[in-house]
């Protein structure tokens, strides 16, 4: 195997990737307290992320099934979740449910948020992909996936690793409820806006 290949796949999911680390971070943080969130989080980033390589590599192949024109309104994904967010963060402040009365459910993030956020915030990486694995023949585009998919188990440790450090944690615990929509909010409009959907 050749470890040059290895090393440029694992440069372009960083860089494809790197503002993942922090919705990740927000999702660890909001499921913190709840039995099984991890779980529900790495199932829903693999299942995002592996919908992102499907169709990078059937677009390789010369199949198109999410035509370049749609990938901008992926950016509606993001945008619902995080007005869901925005909308329970406020419905609770309203209600007054405090930090013990949450974490007494199986709130937190479920795999299919995880996953829709994933896949709709990575729309853009398939334009990256799809070149890089056309080039790069069955045999790179395997290696290609195997790291990406090594790396997204990487990926998931990270935004652990970051949402339990004590600062973090703490700084996330305080105002998560309130970044999470926000980040949402802002990819979803981030895509749809940098796609020109609804000719914005």
């Amino acid at each position: 195997m050749d470890l040059g290949i290895i090393g440029q796949a694992a440069g372009l999911f960083a860089v494809t990737n790197i503002d993942d680390l922090l919705v990740l971070a927000l999702f660890f943080a909001q499921g913190a307290g709840h039995p099984g969130s991890t779980r529900r989080i790495v199932l829903g980033q693999y299942l995002g992320f592996t919908a992102i390589l499907a169709v990078a590599v059937a677009a390789a192949f010369g199949a198109t099934f999410l035509p370049a024109s749609a990938i901008p309104y992926l950016g509606l994904l993001p945008l619902a979740l995080g007005l869901k967010a925005a909308w329970a963060a406020w419905r609770d402040h309203r209600e007054g449910n405090g930090d013990e009365e949450e974490k007494t459910g199986t709130g937190g993030p479920n795999y299919f948020e995880v996953a829709a956020v994933t896949f709709a915030n990575g729309g853009d990486n398939i334009g990256v992909y799809v070149p890089v694995f056309t080039t790069a023949g069955t045999g790179g585009m395997s290696v290609y996936a195997a790291v990406f998919l090594v790396l997204v188990a990487v990926w998931c440790l990270e935004g652990k690793f970051f949402a339990t450090r004590p600062v973090i944690a703490k700084a996330l615990a305080r105002w998560g409820h309130i970044l999470l929509p926000l980040v949402l909010i802002t990819i979803g409009l981030l895509i749809l806006i940098q796609g020109g959907a609804f000719g914005l």
